[in-house]
């Protein structure tokens, strides 16, 4: 499996998001290193599970959209 990463706008939105979240629920001021490396961290730790669930979903609803397959397109010989 490739690396996960994420663009450089998407992290961004993620350590302002967080550094709002630890002021507001836990009283906490994180700086943007700091924001950063939980969020490099956490892209790391559960980034795989994440990406492996989403892969699931995708294959359940492909096989369900190819189980439909015959009564979208099966034709009754005579």
């Amino acid at each position: 499996m490739k690396k996960l990463t994420l663009s450089a706008e998407r992290r961004q939105r993620l350590v302002d998001e967080l550094r709002k979240m630890s002021a507001r629920d836990f009283d906490i001021a994180l700086s943007d290193f700091q924001a950063g490396e939980v969020v490099d961290r956490m892209t790391v730790l559960i980034g795989p599970a994440v990406y492996n669930e989403a892969v699931q979903d995708v294959r359940l609803h492909l096989q369900n959209r190819l189980d439909d397959l015959d009564g979208e397109v099966f034709v009754e010989e005579p």
